[in-house]
């Protein structure tokens, strides 16, 4: 028993989602493409499940974020797969892929045939047991990584109300869910080694910052540590953490956000992994060309910094979701994957952008002591990344357009005095640009400046033609004259 596809996605998270869009997009036929998750509905926008899930009053809920809302773009419920023909296989786990065969077999037994395979299948979270802690499947731990995991620790959140909760891990999932248990009034405490949150990515004036505003909202802070054991009461329920440094904290409910780990298990010993991913180039395609790789799973090249690297974010999720269908039905017009690294979140009244890399030394500018702030990174005397919370929409555009030019920089003490106006002014700069010789057609020759852009080059091709056609008509009048 077995079907046969051209194009198949594995795995039903974001970038499965906008992949199926551009599919559709650029032509895929009826019958043609397939889904396979292991989650019971169509690919969501899975930041929904940090933010607007966890509300306590009108929360988010399914069909009003499935993808592909989360760019403004259609919203592909059950009935728009089915409209345009595509093979939804919702909770069904594969349990093997042969490569060289392009054959998929399900846990049911199915087997699933491809031309051409999408590797979408994201990460896992990872587990208290990974690190010698017993006790995740207690029930009122949680964890945050797909809707039955929402679902749950929504419930556990309802039952913990006034109560406390102690969340493991500084990162984005636990910066996220410990502004959603504030807002749901439930007690608050941090846990995490690191010397302040967000330690992969925010400076220590940064994160300051936000550590002082989590407090101000009641959110304790418990740094250096890590999670030890638990204590349960008499029916098994969780009352308290004990942490390595001998601290222990009452809690009626955890959460636990300790990282992820790309699902590529299925692919080890066929596919080349790279950096904990399956290494493709830069049309995501991986070591067999009938493979492509994409989202959280997805080693891939950074033009920007020249060299491979594997990102855990939405935007790359898409992106690279999309870039790899592009390569696929449209491969001579598809060129390399030029992607700048981009992450974000809002939490309370906050919101932050990030553009580029944190590597090198550190420009802080703005008012700490307001809403609006930010920070520039520069390595090897250039600008290879930047920060900016409470901006507009117009100035966090002009800081991802200064970040991907990687403008120089001479003084890092002028660029902290111009702050956000050196982007704003950077921004606005035009395009570096190349002469270019045109003939005019009547013996003169006009040297000209051809902008690297594709649409300031059309513009100037245009110009160009329009000067040398003037140029051989005023020739000519001038000869009759």
């Amino acid at each position: 028993m077995g079907r046969a596809f051209v194009y198949v996605i594995l795995g039903g998270g974001v970038a499965a989602g906008y992949a199926a869009l551009d599919f559709v997009k650029r032509g895929v036929t009826h019958g043609e493409l397939c889904i396979i998750s292991e989650e019971p509905v169509p690919p969501y926008e899975r930041p929904a499940l940090s933010k607007g899930y966890l509300l306590p009053e009108d929360p988010a809920r399914l069909p009003a974020f499935h993808c592909c809302v989360g760019t403004n773009e259609e919203r592909l419920t059950p009935k728009w797969y089915k409209e345009h023909g595509i093979e939804l296989v919702l909770g069904t786990r594969v349990k093997s892929v042969d490569v060289r065969r392009k054959t998929l077999l399900t846990a049911t037994g199915e087997t699933i045939t491809y031309k051409i395979l999408i590797v979408a299948t994201g990460a896992r979270a990872l587990k208290l047991e990974e690190f010698g802690v017993s006790g995740s499947d207690a029930e009122s731990v949680c964890y945050l990584r797909d809707l039955a995991d929402a679902n749950r620790l929504v419930n556990v959140m309802q039952s913990s109300s006034g109560g406390n909760a102690v969340v493991i891990g500084g990162g984005y999932i636990g910066m996220e869910c410990a502004a959603s248990l504030v807002i749901n009034k439930i007690n608050v405490t941090m846990v995490f080694p690191e010397a302040h949150c967000m330690a992969r990515l925010f400076t220590p004036k940064i994160a300051s910052y936000y550590e002082e505003f989590y407090q101000s909202k009641g959110v304790k802070f418990v740094k250096g540590t890590v999670l030890a054991s638990f204590d349960f009461d008499s029916n098994q329920k969780i009352t308290a953490v004990n942490l390595r440094d001998g601290t222990k904290l009452p809690a009626d409910m955890v959460i636990v956000g300790i990282g992820i780990r790309p699902n590529t298990s299925l692919f080890e010993g066929q596919l080349t992994l790279d950096k904990g991913g399956i290494k493709v180039n830069g049309r995501m395609q991986s070591s067999n060309s009938s493979v492509y790789a994409v989202g959280d799973v997805a080693t891939f090249p950074v033009k920007i910094f020249g060299e491979t690297r594997r990102l855990e974010h939405v935007d790359s999720a898409r992106k690279s979701a999309r870039h790899a269908v592009a390569a696929i039905m449209e491969p001579e017009k598809t060129t390399e994957f030029d992607y700048l690294p981009f992450f974000y979140s809002r939490v309370f009244t906050l919101s932050w952008q990030f553009y580029g890399d944190s590597t090198g030394d550190v420009v802080h500018f703005g008012d700490f002591l307001g809403n609006r702030f930010g920070a520039y990174w520069v390595n090897k005397g250039h600008v290879v990344g930047s920060f900016l919370e409470g901006g507009t929409k117009e100035e966090y555009e002009a800081i991802a357009k200064m970040t991907s030019l990687k403008p120089a920089i001479e003084d890092l003490t002028d660029l902290e005095t111009q702050g956000l106006g050196f982007a704003l002014t950077f921004s606005h700069k035009p395009e570096p640009s190349e002469a270019v010789i045109v003939s005019s057609g009547s013996g003169s020759t006009l040297v000209m400046q051809k902008p690297l852009h594709a649409w300031h080059a059309t513009a100037g091709v245009i110009l160009a033609a329009s000067i040398a056609a003037f140029a051989y008509w005023y020739g000519r009048r001038r000869r009759r004259w």
